[in-house]
């Protein structure tokens, strides 16, 4: 192998989605990522063919499981790409389940998009097939190669560690030795003290950094115990005989909610009621969260012990077929009611939604940032009426948001995080951030900690 070391940014540069970055060593070609974009104005990109032919990858490191780092992996395989997919146990069980749905919705999408453009008569922006099947994210299923944390893995030269990002289930910061340098890629880092998982794990050295800004521009807000809030809101549900309706995502937040319902119960600031988790993905990654105590940190694993697990507590029903979802809907309560999607934008949230907003003794809880444009952020706002499946719903519902559930470290969490290394690296490059925040942690970086840092442009290459 020669001496030859390149970075190429081919996603999540100076934007949240689609992370995607090409490392070559001399002849060989890694994929760190293959994410999928999300934001409407860059989603047309998710078609584009990829900028090196995907059969010269030689294997693809994944950070983890969530759409915007794996999401593309189908379309990189139907279109040549053979090699190892290296990842976490915990990733490759929660991928299977992500890309899956993903592919369902991308099938019903394209489908919509169709009988919409036949019915109109006119072409959309996009093609009316899907991006890819569920055939093509059961061929990345025999890809994937679960590792250890801490377990090197041997390419042609090349060795990479996985080591605890402490984000979601599974997830992993990657060091990269090749050509005699490290370079470290974050993924993206989870808060220290975050419930069931372990903290972060720091690094000693790196010669180069590629480092998230989700939230590289701010702080998370100083507000109270989130469990305090969650539980004033149960209490008072439950003396109106009302439901506590929670839209949320199905990793990690889901099982979040499970963890801290089960910790009030167990205090005995909340009584035992009824909880419906109603989402069958969130379903099934809370089985992965099963198959994984070794993941947990030292709170969680002491509630397993003791039989007190959140996911086996009393009063929990996992919601599966369409005909449990209908009766839950119908439920008056009180109850605690967990459902996708977390914005409100899709999924069996809807309808439970249609069947509590009207009812004043109901509550609607939102526990995560809801994106402009979204059913949750009209909710937020402070909307009294919405539109649901045709008609329109006066709002009577009380409409609740609680912080501090944060999957993301923020910028003083991120700037600790860097900190560990012993000496400067040569260079910090600052990705999956909006544009601003890209900017504005790159420039904190250089005034707090005195490295070079900057936020490379998509499709840019560098060389090291």
């Amino acid at each position: 192998m020669t001496d030859d070391l390149s970075l190429t940014f081919l996603g999540a540069a100076r934007n949240v989605t689609g992370s995607r970055t090409l490392l070559e060593a001399g002849g060989v070609r890694l994929l760190v990522d293959c994410g999928m974009y999300q934001e409407r104005d860059l989603r047309s990109r998710n078609w584009d063919p990829f900028p090196v032919p995907p059969e010269s990858i030689q294997a693809l490191l994944l950070t983890h499981a969530h759409v915007d780092h794996c999401g593309l992996l189908p379309k990189l395989v139907r279109e040549g790409f053979r090699g190892p997919v290296y990842c976490t146990e915990a990733t490759a069980e929660i991928a299977r389940i992500v890309l899956a749905d993903s592919a369902h919705l991308h099938e019903e999408d394209a489908e919509t998009k169709r009988r919409r453009h036949q019915r109109e008569g006119r072409q959309g922006p996009y093609p009316e097939v899907p991006l890819y099947t569920r055939a093509d994210a059961e061929a990345v299923f025999p890809l994937l190669r679960g590792v250890r944390y801490r377990q090197p893995v041997s390419l042609d030269g090349v060795e990479a560690v996985f080591r605890n990002a402490g984000h979601i289930l599974g997830s992993a910061s990657i060091q990269v030795k090749a050509a005699g340098r490290t370079v470290i890629f974050s993924g993206d880092v989870g808060r220290p003290d975050a419930p069931i998982l372990r903290d972060p794990v720091n690094f000693d050295h790196a010669d180069y950094v590629q480092v998230e800004s989700t939230y590289g521009d701010r702080l998370h807000e100083d507000v109270a115990d989130p469990e305090i809030m969650l539980a004033e809101v149960i209490q008072a549900a439950v003396k109106q005989r009302g439901n506590v309706v929670i839209p949320s995502f199905a990793i990690e937040r889901a099982q979040d909610l499970l963890y801290r319902l089960n910790r009030l119960r167990l205090d005995g600031r909340i009584p035992p009621l009824p909880v419906f988790l109603d989402s069958p993905m969130a379903g099934a990654v809370t089985k992965v969260f099963r198959n994984h105590p070794e993941l947990f940190d030292a709170e969680m694993a002491e509630f397993v012990a003791n039989g007190d697990s959140p996911f086996e507590q009393p009063g929990l029903k996992v919601v599966q077929d369409v005909d449990e979802s209908k009766a839950v809907s119908r439920f008056k309560g009180p109850a605690v009611i967990i459902a996708g999607s977390g914005m409100c934008t899709g999924g069996r949230i809807k309808h439970h939604l249609e069947s509590n907003v009207g009812r004043r003794e109901s509550t609607v809880l939102f526990v995560g940032y809801q994106a402009a444009g979204t059913l949750g952020r009209h909710l937020v706002d402070g909307a009294r009426e919405m539109r649901l499946f045709g008609k329109r719903h006066r709002i009577r519902a009380k409409v609740a948001q609680v912080h501090g559930f944060s999957g993301h470290a923020d910028r003083d969490e991120l700037t600790a995080w860097l900190s560990s290394l012993k000496t400067a690296p040569r260079r910090a490059f600052v990705t999956h951030g909006e544009a601003e925040s890209c900017g504005r942690f790159a420039r904190h970086i250089r005034e707090t900690l005195g490295w070079e840092a900057y936020a490379p442009e998509f499709g840019e290459t560098v060389k090291l």
